[in-house]
């Protein structure tokens, strides 16, 4: 299953999605507050409640952030939390793939 995290100056979205490819649902998502004042370990504990015992299952996470703070603990709860599982946070010079359309917020 992939995580994806998409955190945003007032909500974040978190998806759980199953298969590859064409084949990919998305079995579950969920809107909550972005706290820019966020821990790794408060990130961690939320995402944990959230999935549940699908949190076990997870074998890929994507994230990305445009709330400076977050990014940071976004970094460091995956280390410190999924070092076990692959990972890619998106951000400008991330090579994916996809072209990112927008503005240098800087």
């Amino acid at each position: 299953m992939l995580l994806a995290i998409d955190v945003r100056n007032t909500s974040t979205v978190v998806g759980l999605f199953t298969g590859t490819g064409d084949h990919s649902k998305l079995l579950r998502d969920w809107r909550i507050r972005t706290d820019p004042h966020v821990t790794a370990d408060e990130f961690a504990l939320m995402l944990r409640g959230l999935l549940g015992a699908d949190a076990e299952q997870i074998t890929g996470i994507t994230a990305l952030s445009t709330v400076p703070s977050v990014l940071r603990e976004m970094r460091t709860m995956l280390v410190r939390y999924w070092d076990h599982v692959l990972h890619v946070v998106v951000e400008p010079g991330v090579r994916t793939g996809v072209p990112l359309l927008v503005d240098n917020p800087k």
